[in-house]
């Protein structure tokens, strides 16, 4: 009776902690000291990041993610993301007109951008999300394109850095980037899906390549091949939030805190140490949107 007892006891405590590690099987010991990393691209003006918006940046910054670049995808998002970055140092902002939003522009649209940007230089460190994507085709394709054009010109003219989506779209991106180039701010391929001849292609362009959670899927072999090949002054790194959260959070809302998780992925890939990985992907997003992270 007293050894079935026992046996029982240890079931129970077996049991719990099976459950304790399954419960907090996504925990991560965050990036501590001096280092730190930056999201370089989350879209925090969305509706699911509202009930707990503070929260949200307070695990950020607990985990060692110092800045969140907040992406504009339209006119609302724009000013919505800039609205943020004036309220929270932390942020910074960008503006554009996503792909999917094109059919929706109206003839003030560039004008008010423009206004916009020119208002609130302190804050926006980059144009974009702009570019093609041909996998949902939200907006017919020849208006996506005649959109990327007009964007491509405003951002060189604007003098800002550009931040590119491309999906399912490689040829085309790349043949407009050629076309309206070059571009003497630079810009980024925001979450990265291409192969590694299309990132030397990339790179050729005098472009960075941003790594979003995808790399710690068990499909992502072909990104981590692209990590694992090109130069770590040629990285940033992003969470794409609330999208594309990494393992062990798939399928679930992305935040800025999980950058760690695509982080350790990359400095495993690398065998770099995470010090080295946010000394280097800090420095490379500070390089180019060209804004200070000492504050």
């Amino acid at each position: 009776m007293f050894f079935s007892k026992i046996r029982v006891l240890q079931e129970q405590i077996e049991s719990a902690t099976k459950q304790t590690m399954k419960k907090n099987k996504a925990l991560i010991q965050p990036i501590k000291g001096e280092h730190y990393f930056i999201d370089s691209h989350c879209h925090l003006d969305m509706q699911s990041y509202e009930d707990d918006f503070n929260d949200i940046l307070e695990r950020a910054t607990a985990h060692g993610v110092k800045h969140i670049i907040t992406i504009g995808i339209n006119e609302p998002s724009s000013n919505k993301a800039i609205e943020i970055a004036k309220r929270y140092p932390m942020v910074k902002a960008t503006v554009g007109i996503h792909p999917h939003d094109v059919d929706n522009i109206h003839s003030s649209t560039w004008e008010n951008l423009t206004t916009l940007i020119k208002d609130n230089r302190k804050h926006v460190v980059a144009y974009g999300e702009i570019g093609l994507d041909y996998a949902k085709q939200y907006s017919a394709p020849d208006n996506q394109r005649n959109a990327f054009r007009t964007q491509l010109q405003m951002a060189r003219e604007l003098n800002l850095p550009v931040v590119i989506h491309d999906r399912d779209a490689h040829a085309d991106t790349i043949s407009l980037l050629h076309e309206c180039g070059p571009f003497p701010k630079g810009g980024v391929m925001h979450c990265f899906s291409g192969d590694l001849k299309f990132a030397r292609e990339v790179l050729d362009l005098g472009f960075l390549i941003s790594i979003p959670g995808v790399v710690t899927f068990k499909n992502g072999v072909l990104l981590q091949e692209v990590v694992k090949s090109i130069p770590l002054e040629s990285l940033i790194l992003e969470t794409d939030g609330p999208f594309l959260a990494p393992v062990p959070w798939r399928g679930k809302r992305n935040e800025p805190a999980y950058l760690l998780y695509t982080a350790k992925k990359v400095a495993a890939i690398k065998d770099i140490s995470m010090d080295e990985l946010a000394r280097q992907t800090s420095r490379n997003v500070k390089n180019l949107f060209n804004f200070s992270t000492s504050a």
